[in-house]
């Protein structure tokens, strides 16, 4: 994720009953509220190229086929303060045009605004980040009758 487009324009957040979800380009990132005093051997997580499961203290809370691809080996999750659970999933498309509609399949869907606004931070971040990588306009140099002007 590039900082910029964090520190500047923040993100979209897609609510659900356990927490929210966001995406930048290249990632999506989930947080799940867990009782506080949660500890790490609580929890169970499996992360997959298609595929994610979370359970904490035997009882499932997110489950299910994700809506696009992502690269398992780069996925990680944390427990922050015993007492939420931010996973990073790594997207394996990342163009501006793929921006996940829903986090699972058919589940926790961003409604119609949440998606727009989601689209349009994705749009940025792209602009953004393709503009610090080109280099700065050349000076243009005139030549007249007299000297150089610049």
């Amino acid at each position: 994720m590039s900082a910029p487009f964090e520190e500047r324009s923040g993100v979209v957040p897609c609510g659900t009953p356990w927490g929210r979800w966001y995406q930048t380009l290249e990632e999506v990132f989930i947080e799940v509220q867990v009782p506080p005093g949660t500890r790490a051997k609580d929890v169970r997580c499996s992360l997959q190229s298609r595929r994610v499961a979370l359970s904490v203290g035997g009882r499932d809370v997110l489950q299910g086929n994700l809506f696009d691809s992502t690269i398992a080996d780069e996925g990680t999750w944390t427990l922050e303060d015993r007492k939420l659970i931010r996973i990073v999933l790594m997207k394996t498309n990342r163009d501006a045009g793929n921006c996940w509609t829903s986090l699972l399949e058919n589940e926790y869907a961003a409604d119609p605004w949440v998606q727009d606004q989601m689209q349009r931070k994705l749009t940025l971040e792209r602009f953004q980040r393709e503009a610090s990588q080109r280099p700065p306009p050349a000076a243009v140099l005139c030549v007249c009758r007299h000297g150089l002007w610049s």
